[in-house]
């Protein structure tokens, strides 16, 4: 099946993870990347600029509305919850915090799942809690492909164990192979 997009949830540890991640995809990745990143509620840009710096990828916060394009890395912004809407626009939510985060990793794999069905790929890294296992089980039942980060390879642990032990996950990779992976899917056999 031909992948449409791909969404990563990361919280303690995470912008490490991420950094090494988007630093070996090129930059003609077509797939969008649409990331949530545990953050504090008044985190400013600095984050996200340093990324858009170590990336061949634009990275830059979601906008309400905004559509979805590839070759972009997508960011929740602060103290909002994000969602993929059917037509494939985002949209921002201040809904109450879900596994005690806004934005929360399982908003926005529900939502996306429900949009790209089984073209999503859905990663779970990095974390000290269960968000992003629910989400995940989610992809997997809308037939989307699912990976998450090796715990031994994890900053904090509990995310990826709490993510493998909810759904059959498909692969389970080490930090540095995440990458490389995400950037064969797009490469023709």
């Amino acid at each position: 099946m031909g992948y449409e997009a791909v969404v990563m949830g990361a919280s303690s540890g995470g912008w490490k993870a991420l950094t090494t991640i988007l630093a070996v995809l090129p930059a003609d990745y077509p797939l969008p990347l649409v990331v949530v990143q545990h953050l504090h509620p008044s985190q400013d840009a600095y984050l996200f600029e340093r990324l858009n710096d170590g990336c061949a990828l634009t990275v830059r916060e979601a906008e309400e509305k905004e559509a979805v394009v590839p070759g972009h890395v997508y960011f929740a912004p602060p103290n909002y919850h994000l969602l993929i809407e059917m037509d494939r626009t985002f949209s921002l939510s201040i809904d109450p915090r879900v596994n005690f985060s806004r934005p929360a990793i399982d908003v926005l794999f529900a939502s996306a799942a429900a949009a790209y069905g089984g073209g999503l790929v859905g990663v779970v890294l990095t974390g000290a809690n269960h968000d992003g296992a629910q989400g995940l089980t989610t992809i997997k039942a809308n037939h989307g492909l699912t990976v998450v980060q090796d715990p031994a390879t994890a900053q904090t642990d509990y995310m990826p164990r709490a993510a493998i032990a909810a759904v059959a996950v498909d692969h389970i990779l080490p930090l540095a192979a995440i990458g490389p992976f995400l950037a064969g899917l797009i490469r023709p056999a």
